[in-house]
C-alpha cells in the first residue's frame, strides 16, 4: 500500500514536472516570437487601408518582416481582448517588439527615449522645421537641402501623391515641399530618416486634402497656387475667424491683377521671423526675388507657399468670402478692419496710430 502510494506521487511530480516544462517551452516560444524581428530593423511608414482585417494585417506584417509570427501575434490578440485598427499612416519598425507594434496600430504612443515627438504649427516653415531636428536629431540642414534639391527624390513624390506636381521643382523656390507638409503633432523614431519625417508630413496631407480634391480640381487654383494662398491666409491671418474676409481682400486684388501686398510675404522673402523686427524701406522696395508681393510691380502670387498652412485657411483659400474689400490692417489687440478704397485704408491706419492700437515689432 505505501509502495503504490509512493508510485502515484512520484508519477503526480513526474507530469507536474512535464508540465512546467511544456508551459516554460511555451512560455519561451512566445517571449521569442513576439521579439524583435529585427533588431537592427530601420522605421518605415506602414499603411492601413479601410476595411482591411486585423489577421490580414498582421499577416502582412510577418511577410514585410516586422514581426517574426502573424500566428502568436493572434493568440496575443486573444489574450489581449481584441484589437481594433484604424485607416492610416503608422511608423513601424522590425527592430519593436510585437507588442509594440500592437499598441502602436491600435492607437497608442510608445513612449520611450527612442522616440521624439515634433509639433509643427500652422504657418511654421520649413526653415524653423530644421532648426527643430537639428535639436532632436541627427539630421542637419544640409541634410535637408540636399534632400529636397535631389530630384529623383521630387520626381518619385511626385509619381505617388496626386497633389504633388512639378511645381515643387521649381529652382526659384527656397524649399520645394513648403506648403506640403501639415502642421500637427508628430512621433518619430530617433533613427528616422529625413524621408521618414517628410512621408508622414506628407500622408497627413493627403489625408486632409482629400475630401477637397473635386472642389480644388474644379476650382480656378492648381493644388500649388491654393497652398501658396492658403500660407499667406495663415499668417496673415491675426483673428481665426478673419480668415474668409482676408482671403477674400487677396481674391479681389488677384482677380483684378493687383499686388497682394502681403507683410508676410517679405518677411518670408528675406528669411526674416516675424516678430524679431520690421520691415525695412529698401526690403520692402526689392523685386529681386520671387517672394516679396510688397513690391508693387510683382502682380500674382508668389512663387509658392511661404510656409504651411492648416486646414481652415486651406478652407478659406479655397472657399473665401465675397466682399468687397481691397484692404485689411491688424491692431495691437489682434481685431482686423477692412476697408473697400485707399483711402479708408490710411484713415483707419491713422486712426489706429492716434488710438495706440498701431500694430510694431
Amino acid at each position: 500500500m505505501v509502495k503504490r502510494r509512493l508510485n502515484l506521487k512520484r508519477v503526480f511530480l513526474v507530469l507536474l514536472l512535464l508540465i512546467l516544462i511544456a508551459v516554460t517551452a511555451l512560455g519561451g516560444m512566445f517571449f521569442y516570437e513576439l521579439s524583435p524581428a529585427n533588431k537592427g530593423g530601420e522605421t518605415i511608414e506602414y499603411t492601413v487601408e479601410s476595411g482591411t482585417m486585423v489577421n490580414e494585417i498582421f499577416a502582412d506584417l510577418e511577410s514585410k518582416g516586422l514581426i517574426k509570427s502573424a500566428l502568436f501575434m493572434k493568440i496575443y490578440n486573444k489574450i489581449a481582448g481584441g484589437l481594433e485598427i484604424k485607416a492610416g499612416t503608422y511608423s513601424l519598425s522590425s527592430s519593436m517588439d510585437a507588442t509594440d507594434i500592437y499598441k502602436v496600430l491600435g492607437g497608442e504612443v510608445i513612449d520611450n527615449a527612442d522616440t521624439f515627438t515634433l509639433t509643427f504649427k500652422e504657418g511654421g516653415n520649413i526653415r524653423g522645421l530644421i532648426n527643430t531636428l537639428e535639436d532632436k536629431t541627427e539630421i542637419k540642414k544640409v541634410d535637408v537641402v540636399t534632400k529636397l534639391s535631389d530630384a529623383a527624390y521630387l520626381d518619385k513624390l511626385i509619381d505617388e501623391y496626386w497633389f504633388l506636381t512639378d511645381d515643387i521643382k521649381n529652382t526659384d523656390l527656397k524649399y520645394s515641399l513648403e506648403g506640403y507638409l501639415f502642421p500637427d503633432t508628430y512621433t518619430f523614431y530617433t533613427n528616422a530618416t529625413i524621408e521618414d519625417i517628410f512621408r508622414k508630413m506628407l500622408n497627413t496631407m493627403e489625408s486632409k486634402l482629400e475630401p477637397y480634391k473635386r472642389d480644388i480640381e474644379s476650382s480656378d487654383y492648381s493644388v500649388h497656387e491654393l497652398l501658396t494662398l492658403a500660407s499667406i491666409v495663415e499668417l496673415e491671418s491675426a483673428d481665426p475667424n478673419d480668415r474668409k474676409n482676408i482671403s477674400g481682400v487677396f481674391t479681389n486684388r488677384l482677380n483684378d491683377g493687383w499686388s497682394l501686398g502681403s507683410c508676410v510675404s517679405t518677411f518670408y522673402a528675406f528669411d526674416i521671423n516675424m516678430g524679431d523686427r520690421d520691415l525695412n524701406v529698401s526690403e520692402i522696395n526689392d523685386c529681386s526675388g520671387k517672394y516679396n508681393t510688397r513690391c508693387t510691380s510683382y502682380i500674382g502670387l508668389p512663387v509658392g507657399p511661404i510656409g504651411n498652412a492648416g486646414i481652415e485657411s486651406i478652407d478659406a483659400a479655397l472657399f473665401p468670402n465675397e466682399t468687397d474689400y481691397y484692404y485689411f490692417v491688424s491692431d495691437s489687440n489682434m481685431n482686423t478692419h477692412f476697408t473697400r478704397t485707399l483711402t479708408e485704408h490710411e484713415n483707419k491706419v491713422e486712426e489706429l496710430k492716434n488710438q495706440g492700437l498701431w500694430y510694431e515689432y
